[in-house]
């Protein structure tokens, strides 16, 4: 396979014409996102018992699903259930590798648990602040000793006993929010080879016929080739889906505080209808300039 090396402001090409494609059936390609979702998060929260090791053996196979769905736009076919299946599916299909490709994201999703368990010293980063919300022992936050004389009338002293949030929980609670956010940031880093590498390998398996282990490869490669591109391409992700709903939500309870809560589910209904289906036909673009271009060479 040859990976074409792209200049930074392709990744912001990746993006425009993600909603280049959006818009010429945005119904078709929004379902098809939505079904995503909605299969990711049911076999997540309706099976959570095997649904942890059963998610990334079908990642690979949802992706290229609606992969295909964008593909099918891009070049003006009729969707069909033959060519929303194509790479798994037909003469064409290679269902067994891309089964396989499910295994080595499973294995890696394992190693990502081990590795960041391992760091953290065998404790749950999330779970200090849950304990951190229950009130502390009385004896911590009374401000009279235990050895003391002094004796005290019921009344005053059930008050004294009483945690005062200026005292004690605020300073907690911030701290934990600081670590949950630090040990985020931690998994996000750690994630971050694991997600270069199955970039494009679901469509190298399903379109390209390339083995599993190769197309983590060609994969990690082309990203490595391009990451000036996926760089800009990611910058503009978080810009789009995180800072900039971030800051009309902020501008809006400046001005009307009671508007936040309408502001926030509209909000959500924008990413979810609007960013989501765009970055995922933006992520097939991707695949489709470095691996198979239909432009300019010279670009």
């Amino acid at each position: 396979m040859q990976a074409r090396r792209l200049p930074a402001e392709r990744g912001t090409y990746w993006l425009l014409e993600g909603f280049r494609l959006f818009r010429r059936n945005s119904p078709f390609i929004t379902a098809l996102t939505l079904l995503y979702l909605l299969l990711v998060q049911g076999v997540a929260v309706l099976l959570p018992g095997i649904g942890p090791i059963l998610l990334p053996l079908l990642l690979p196979a949802l992706t290229l699903i609606v992969a295909n769905g964008c593909r099918l736009v891009d070049e003006g076919k009729k969707p069909g259930k033959e060519a929303l299946l194509r790479g798994l599916a037909g003469k064409d299909g290679n269902a067994p590798a891309m089964l396989q490709l499910g295994g080595l994201q499973l294995a890696g999703a394992v190693l990502l648990v081990v590795i960041s368990t391992a760091l953290g010293d065998g404790s749950d980063p999330f779970a200090n602040s849950a304990d951190s919300a229950k009130p502390p022992a009385i004896g911590m936050t009374s401000p009279t000793p235990s050895n003391t004389d002094v004796e005290i009338p019921a009344a005053e002293n059930s008050a004294a006993a009483v945690p005062k949030p200026n005292q004690m929980e605020m300073p907690v609670q911030a701290g934990d929010e600081v670590a949950v956010l630090n040990e985020l940031l931690r998994l996000m880093l750690m994630a971050a080879p694991l997600v270069i590498a199955f970039w494009f390998a679901p469509f190298l398996v399903g379109w390209d016929h390339v083995s599993p282990l190769k197309s983590l490869f060609f994969s990690m490669v082309a990203s490595w080739r391009n990451w000036r591109a996926l760089g800009m391409f990611t910058l503009g992700a978080l810009l789009v889906a995180g800072v900039l709903p971030g800051l009309i939500l902020v501008t809006i309870s400046q001005i009307a505080g009671l508007a936040v809560s309408v502001a926030m589910v509209a909000m959500r209904m924008v990413l979810i209808f609007l960013v989501a289906p765009v970055l995922t036909a933006s992520i097939y673009v991707s695949y489709r300039d470095i691996f198979h271009p239909t432009v300019d060479e010279n670009v």
